[in-house]
């Protein structure tokens, strides 16, 4: 079973919350990309998350018509055959959807779940984000509960970012400043919409001075223990035992984050935590070692024929790969989520 079930998936989350652990969640936009991740899973015994961003199925369904949804379909449908050779159990998953992009990815993706399910299939997702983040919060909750719906109808998990992301991702981008901070009235009106779980269970990206992209130390303010006030205000509002917390948060723009942070993130309900950034650097910079040590082979440098051993892309594709994975299994470290695959 190396594609989770949605019966499986729910013991995933249930097991890091309980286990304070969080899943790495790897953007892939390749094959080669996608094995890189299961690669690095495997070698780290860790279960894992898979996703594709808008960008990355539209990127994966071709140049040509760049169709997201046939991107998206395709990788997946890939993913569900190659990952049965990986001993460790995988969700697939995709990233951040705004709004004016909805009905051309996660709308079509739920229908297509949404019908393997009436045929008494597993969906083809296991989760989908809505990315409400540049809306209004009382807007982007009222779309959140319609796809809440229609998800848990597919027996699909959905995501929603109720509070910015600092930077920029796949197109939508926000400042970085004092909006980056979730507040408990926020959450409160988020579990009042949505509900906490009998509506549909959905994952919660919260914002705590998270910022996408490539950023040095102190130039972004994070305040993970923020996450525990959002627990034990929704938690005392709905009447829920005291440490239960109520929210499976999800860590977005981690790329960077301290040690400590991430830690205070996991023992505060993160149990999903994204990475792109680093996983993109380490899945090209033994290319780019690869191409500086063997220029002349990589290239017909005046007018000579080069080497096909050097430019062949399964040569570089591998060093690729390597190098990604080996970020990946990093990752899981950091998570805590080593060692800790369904048997």
């Amino acid at each position: 079973m190396p594609i989770a079930t949605p019966e499986v998936y729910n013991e995933m989350l249930d097991r890091a919350k309980a286990g304070k652990f969080a899943y790495p969640a790897i953007n892939v936009t390749s094959s080669q990309t996608l094995h890189a991740a299961l690669r690095g899973f495997a070698e780290a015994e860790s279960d894992g998350i898979i996703q594709m961003s808008t960008g990355g199925a539209e990127f994966l369904g071709g140049q040509y018509n760049k169709d997201m949804v046939t991107g998206a379909v395709a990788l997946a449908e890939f993913a569900h055959i190659v990952a049965a050779k990986y001993d460790i159990t995988v969700a697939l998953h995709t990233d951040h959807c705004p709004k004016d992009k909805l009905d051309t990815y996660v709308r079509p993706l739920l229908d297509v779940s949404a019908e393997r399910v009436k045929a008494g299939r597993n969906p083809l997702f296991q989760s989908h984000m809505w990315d409400g983040s540049a809306e209004t919060l009382a807007h982007n909750l009222e779309i959140g509960a319609e796809l809440l719906a229609k998800a848990a109808a597919a027996k699909i998990i959905l995501e929603v970012e109720i509070t910015p992301t600092g930077g920029e991702e796949d197109g939508v981008s926000h400042e970085i400043n004092d909006s980056l901070y979730t507040t408990v009235d926020d959450a409160l009106r988020t579990a009042e919409a949505l509900g906490l779980g009998e509506k549909g269970r959905y994952l919660l990206a919260a914002s705590f001075g998270n910022v996408h992209g490539v950023y040095k130390p102190g130039n972004v303010v994070l305040r993970p223990e923020l996450l525990k006030d959002l627990q034990e205000g929704v938690g005392s509002k709905y009447g829920k035992p005291a440490g239960s917390q109520p929210f499976d948060f999800v860590f977005h723009g981690g790329s960077g984050s301290s040690a400590e942070e991430i830690a205070t993130a996991l023992e505060n309900g993160v149990v999903k935590m994204n990475l792109d950034t680093d996983t993109q650097y380490a899945f090209t910079r033994p290319v780019v070692d690869h191409v500086f040590r063997n220029y002349d082979g990589v290239l017909k440098v005046d007018g000579e024929v080069g080497s096909k051993k050097t430019y062949d892309p399964r040569t570089w594709g591998k060093l690729a790969e390597g190098g990604m994975a080996a970020r990946v299994t990093e990752a899981c470290a950091a998570l805590r989520s080593t060692g800790t695959k369904i048997k």
